[in-house]
């Protein structure tokens, strides 16, 4: 079996939710599904935003990438994990580019709102070149 195939079943027997630098969960993750393939969105781009209530500025929180699992551990602490609005944006555009496809959606932006941080929020992209959804997972 080859490596990559091992890191990939590893990560589906794992808890998805990998300790943060600070030690603990990370309160707020996603997973992104290429289902016009049936595999996991892997190495794609992705950013976490927060909106400033008084100005409606968006505030870079972290950016990262999907990892082989097309999951993104440790987006954010659950100290800067405050109630507010949130937006992630993916990079779609490079991600289908990077296996020789274009995409109809240059980039998919999930925006939604946190009203207790207290809760563990999972929001997954399932996408294909010409659609996307998502939804509030646990």
């Amino acid at each position: 079996m080859s490596a990559n195939r091992l890191q990939q079943l590893k990560g589906h027997i794992l808890p998805e939710n990998k300790a943060t630098a600070m030690g603990s969960p990370s309160p707020l993750t996603t997973h992104v599904l290429n289902t016009a393939m049936g595999v996991p969105g892997s190495q794609m781009a992705l950013s976490l935003y927060r909106q400033d209530p008084s100005t409606n500025a968006w505030s870079l929180i972290t950016s990262g990438a999907t990892n082989d699992d097309g999951r993104c551990p440790g987006l954010i602490t659950k100290q800067m994990f405050t109630p507010g609005v949130y937006k992630m944006h993916f990079d779609t555009a490079q991600y289908w580019e990077s296996m020789g496809e274009t995409s109809f959606y240059p980039y998919v932006e999930i925006v939604f709102t946190i009203i207790d941080p207290g809760q563990k929020y999972h929001v997954p992209l399932l996408l294909s070149r010409f659609s996307y959804s998502t939804y509030r997972g646990s």
